[in-house]
């Protein structure tokens, strides 16, 4: 019979993760801080934990899908957290983004305590996570990787569940990744801004660009998001605001200058503050187009 697994954080990532597991034939324990995505996967199969601590003593494969470092630093260290009550030999699958520092700590803890941590931070956003085709991108033991990663395929493209490295290797790589994300995500909002202000069609802008170099994904996909104007959250804006701030403050203590960085800090920060923290992060196109003095989709 397949492990048990454990999943904490059923939101609008790791609610369809934990399907993809119950999917894949795995006995899961879940437990969340909203009732109602337990409800759907206990109606699916799923073991109801009311607390992390109760999730631990029922699996030891253990996802966690967490808003920012210090929610899977209660999660595994709280009163009633999974290092509470954690069995020897158990993975945890860290699926968070959250700081590399606080990553290689809490693997030390759960060391001390006959657990290994995994951080394992995803790219693909809500339609990966539905379509159980996420790159991961892994920090932590060789042998701990290769014991779960049977797991980790039936939420992830096996072709891109990577080991990097050692603990926090994973963190820095998913920083990497929203470093370029948020570059080139700033270049085609800017291109768009320009071809509406030139009264030049976006839409055919778009097609023609993807057929050269400047083709990318973000183009392929926020570009539509972009000019349909559709930013209903695949990834809320004021989570990839706190992602640029844990690549801020990554970039500092490795003091690599990152100007471009830093602007695109700017306009994440701009957008959640001008109260649009809910929308899909492909809204930062919205402040570059308010900068401009355009209203609305560049097609």
């Amino acid at each position: 019979m397949p492990d048990t697994i454990g999943f904490i954080g059923l939101g609008l990532m790791g609610k369809p993760m934990a399907k993809n597991l119950i999917k894949a034939g795995y006995p899961l324990v879940v437990h969340s801080r909203s009732a109602g995505p337990v409800d759907e996967l206990v109606a699916l199969g799923a073991t109801r934990a009311g607390s992390p601590a109760e999730v631990a003593r029922q699996a030891r494969r253990i996802f966690m899908m967490l808003p920012d470092s210090p929610d899977v630093e209660l999660v595994l260290e709280g009163p009633h957290g999974i290092l509470s009550a954690v069995q020897p030999g158990t993975i945890l699958i860290d699926s968070s983004s959250i700081s590399p520092a606080v990553t290689v700590r809490l693997a030390a803890a759960a060391r001390a305590r006959q657990a290994t941590l995994l951080d394992a931070p995803v790219s693909g956003g809500e339609i990966g996570a539905v379509a159980g085709t996420l790159s991961i991108m892994v920090g932590g033991d060789a042998q701990a990787f290769a014991d779960v990663r049977p797991i980790l395929e039936a939420v992830g493209n096996p072709e891109r569940i990577i080991r990097i490295g050692e603990s926090g290797a994973g963190q820095i790589c998913k920083v990497c990744n929203q470093i370029v994300i948020g570059g080139t995500l700033a270049a085609v909002s800017e291109a768009f801004a320009l071809a509406r202000k030139a009264g030049v069609d976006g839409a055919k802008v778009r097609d023609a660009l993807l057929g050269g170099f400047a083709a990318s994904r973000v183009l392929d996909v926020h570009g539509e998001r972009i000019l349909k104007e559709n930013y209903t959250p695949g990834f809320r804006s004021q989570l990839y605001a706190k992602d640029y701030r844990v690549a801020s403050e990554t970039l500092g203590a490795h003091q690599v200058p990152a100007p471009i960085a830093a602007a695109v800090h700017q306009l994440v920060t701009a957008l959640v503050a001008s109260g649009r923290g809910e929308m899909d992060y492909s809204a930062l196109a919205t402040v570059i187009f308010e900068m401009a003095g355009i209203a609305g989709s560049p097609a």
